[in-house]
Order: C-alpha cells, then sequence, then structure tokens
C-alpha cells in the first residue's frame, strides 16, 4: 500500500470475532454467509474508505467469495470472484435489485439509468440507446477530437499533477459532447456540484450536517438539477446532434418520450459517470505509460502512423487499446457495485436474506491470481489473442459492469479515451520518478491522492 500508515496497516491486518450472518431456515442445506461486523459502530466503513483494493483483497483472502460485514450504518454480504459475481448479475429470477445503489448515491443521482429496475430500466435504456448509435457516437467525436486537441495543447510543460487537469478536459468534452457547448462561467461550479455528489455517497454520516459530505452533496444535486432544468426547453427546441438533445426527442414505438425531470436525471447521471470514469481511465493509462517509457514509445509510433481521427482508425489503435484495458484492470474505474435482494435467496450455497445489501467487487476480480498471472504487474499483452486472460471467467475483467445494467456507453468510453491519449502522445512525452508509486484515494471513485504529479516535455 504505496503511503500507508501505521494506522492503515493495522486496520488491515487486524482481525475480528467470525459470525454467521442472517439464521439460516431450518431443514435447509444452505450455508450462513461467514464475516464480521468490524469495529463498534463504523463497522468497516474507514477500511472501505482507506484502503479500497487492499481490504477487498484481504475481505477475499480471509472469507473466500461469499462474506459479511458492517459498514456504513447497514450490514453488506459482499459476493466477489467470477462465479459469485455471475449470480447476482445474470440475476435469473430478478432478485437482485438495484435498489442497493438507492442507498449510497439515491439522494443524489435519483433515477438515473444505474437506478432503475427491471421493466422500467428496460424502457429507459431502450430510449437512452438512441444517442449512442454509430452515426451519433461518430459525431461526438468530432466534438471530441476538437476539445481535447485544443485543451490538451495548452497544458505547460515541465511538473504538474495531471489529474485535476485531465478532471477539467473531460468536463469540457462532457459539455460540448452532451450538450453542444460550452458550459461557460458556471463550469467551476458544476465541477464541484459533481465532485460533491460522488464522494457524498460514502458518508459515514449519512443525513444533512452544514460541513459534511452528505450535505454537501444534496446542494451539489440542486446546483445541476438548476442547470440541467435551464436548459430543458432549449434542447426540446433544437435539432441539435448532441445527447441532451437526443434524450429531449427520443420516442419509444408507441411515440412515448421521456419526462422533462426524467431528461435532467439523466443528464446529471451521464455526465457524472461519463467524464469521472473517462477521467480515471485516461490517468491510470498516463500513470503506467509514465512508468513504463517502453510501452509509451510502442503505443506512441502505433499513433502517429494511425493519421486521422475517424471512428475506423480510433478503432485501430490495437496496442493502445491493450495499454487501456490493462489499466482498466488494474485501476477499476467503478470499483464496486451495489445490489439490495428482493427476497430471500443464495450465492454459491449461502443463504441470504431478503432485503439484504449486496456489494459486488469489480476491482477484486480483476486481481485475483486465479485468473491473471502476477496480477500486480502492468503487462498489456496478457490482453493479446494469444494469451487472453480475461477469458478466464467470464466476470474476471468488467470494468464496464456486466449483465443487464453494463454500461450503455463503453464503447463510445473507449473511443474518448483513444482520442485523449493519441492527443498526449502525438504531442508530448512525459515521465515520473522510478521510486514513484500512486496512491489511489478510495473515498468514493479512485483519484490518485497526490493528482499524480508527471513531468510533461513536448516532442
Amino acid at each position: 500500500m504505496p503511503g500507508a500508515t501505521r494506522f492503515d496497516e493495522w486496520l488491515l491486518e487486524n482481525t475480528w470475532r467470525r459470525k454467521d450472518f442472517g439464521a439460516v431456515p431450518a431443514g435447509s442445506s444452505l450455508k450462513p454467509v461467514p464475516g464480521d461486523s468490524g469495529l463498534p459502530l463504523i463497522g468497516h466503513s474507514l477500511e472501505a474508505l482507506r484502503l479500497g483494493l487492499d481490504f477487498g483483497l484481504k475481505r477475499y483472502e480471509t472469507y473466500g467469495p461469499v462474506s459479511w460485514m458492517r459498514a456504513f450504518g447497514v450490514n453488506i454480504v459482499a459476493a466477489a470472484g467470477g462465479d459469485a459475481t455471475q449470480v447476482v448479475l445474470t440475476n435469473k429470477d430478478k432478485t437482485f435489485s438495484q435498489q442497493g445503489w438507492t442507498y449510497f448515491i439515491g439522494p443524489f443521482f435519483r433515477r438515473g439509468l444505474m437506478l432503475l429496475d427491471f421493466d422500467e430500466h428496460m424502457f429507459h435504456r431502450r430510449l437512452m440507446q438512441q444517442a449512442f448509435t454509430r452515426p451519433r457516437i461518430t459525431g461526438y467525436l468530432e466534438h471530441v477530437a476538437s476539445v481535447a486537441a485544443d485543451g490538451v495543447s495548452r497544458w505547460e510543460t515541465g511538473t504538474f499533477p495531471v489529474y485535476p487537469a485531465m478532471k477539467q478536459l473531460t468536463l469540457d468534452i462532457a459539455g460540448r459532447v452532451f450538450m453542444a457547448s460550452a458550459l461557460g462561467s458556471e463550469k467551476d461550479a458544476l465541477n464541484k456540484a459533481f465532485v460533491a455528489t460522488v464522494r457524498a455517497g460514502t458518508s459515514m454520516v449519512r443525513f444533512s450536517v452544514p460541513g459534511g459530505r452528505w450535505n454537501a452533496g444534496l446542494q451539489g444535486r440542486k446546483v445541476l438539477e438548476d442547470f440541467f432544468s435551464r436548459n430543458v426547453p432549449a434542447k426540446r427546441a433544437s435539432d441539435s446532434n448532441d445527447l441532451f438533445s437526443g434524450l429531449c426527442h427520443a420516442r419509444d414505438d408507441n411515440g412515448e418520450a421521456f419526462s422533462d425531470e426524467d431528461v435532467v436525471s439523466h443528464m446529471i447521471f451521464l455526465m457524472m459517470a461519463a467524464h469521472d470514469t473517462s477521467t480515471i481511465t485516461t490517468t491510470a493509462a498516463m500513470y503506467y505509460l509514465g512508468k513504463h517509457p517502453e510501452w509509451q514509445d510502442r503505443v506512441r509510433a502505433e499513433c502517429f502512423a494511425a493519421g486521422s481521427l475517424d471512428v475506423e482508425a480510433l478503432e485501430g489503435l490495437r496496442e493502445l487499446e491493450l495499454v487501456i484495458k490493462e489499466s482498466l484492470r488494474l485501476v477499476a474505474p467503478v470499483p464496486s457495485l451495489a445490489r439490495k435482494t428482493v427476497r430471500e435467496t443464495e450465492i454459491l450455497g449461502h443463504y441470504v436474506p431478503a432485503n439484504t445489501m449486496i456489494a459486488l467487487g469489480p476491482w477484486v476480480n480483476q486481481m485475483l491470481p486465479e485468473y491473471w498471472s502476477e496480477p500486480d504487474r502492468f503487462d498489456p499483452e496478457r490482453f493479446g489473442e494469444d494469451r487472453r486472460e480475461d477469458k478466464a471467467h467470464r466476470y474476471a475483467w468488467m470494468p464496464f459492469g456486466g449483465g443487464a445494467h453494463k454500461c450503455i456507453g463503453m464503447h463510445f468510453g473507449m473511443l474518448e479515451v483513444k482520442t485523449l491519449l493519441h492527443q498526449m502522445l502525438t504531442r508530448y512525452r512525459w515521465s515520473v520518478p522510478s521510486d514513484y508509486r500512486v496512491r489511489w484515494d478510495s473515498t468514493a471513485l479512485p483519484a490518485p491522492a497526490d493528482g499524480l504529479p508527471i513531468t510533461l516535455e513536448r516532442l
């Protein structure tokens, strides 16, 4: 754990009295879920916030693929590893609801696509799919290339923290792609609002206290609602080729459209998901390319050889895609997924009561030695056709989620990250000190605790 304190080490190594979760019904052949409740009152909240992946791997090693803990005010059953993940995400009996997300982020991203269930989710997803057709993605990428080229070209050489700069750039891109306009003077306020809403979900004090993260998230939601609500009438009257307009005009086979409230909710969620995950992925790739200059030179040569940045050329950047996939494996942009049981069920022979919070661990899956050779090592070729370690299990590599809620914009997201890295690679060379190891802050979505300082020089 880079940058770990003695307290962090104590948290990770400490052991707690093992307890079984829930009473298995009489006569059942199912087993109870093993685990423990952690510290009094706060449970394992601190470990989850401070230790992230290391804590998830420790739980997996200690209890196996199905375990329980107390954290963030509730009991949570963790399902990690490919088989346990598959049970939950295939969800054959519609037992696992998205309402797990509602507990964590419902007040800040209510009625976002990820929080909708079953038939309602499929209705909204089908409508939203109209905004992610190949012709629309092609149009979006023209905006991505323009904003990325302008933004990257303005970066000054020398040493600076790249994460904040990249986050601002991806928000600019999201504004242009999703709204066909720059965010203008409200950009900083919107960025702060998105940060506040994302961080609020893991608050240990889960009610509105001035100065607290939960309260900041509620205020951030108000800022975002006000901004997008003001823009709905113009988008309903517009025929522009952007996602906001696409959502305003989307119709199902019966001519039914999204309400204004749903358009606003979807825009808030999509804008957050698009720019945050792209920021994390691009930053992680820059870190590993800075640590491995041989790979940086290799993908730079591919980018120069590719020439233009149309969709076909971006899709053809195979070496760069290997680097991105490996970066997504080593730093999962969405490290955990939440569900809630609507009835009693079982996971790998363990009894799980109704109304139980479920946490899935994509990041844990992507670091398990049963699927990955030397999982801590940066090795993009593990995704090459002659190895394809990601095929070890259907859910060994899952940076875009899985099942019915698999990321609707994953193809566009990959092309956006390729565009950003192409702009970087064809303009600059960068490095990080050989003894530097980034520490990923797990308070919300992974972010480099120090902003990831890189040394940038023009080619």
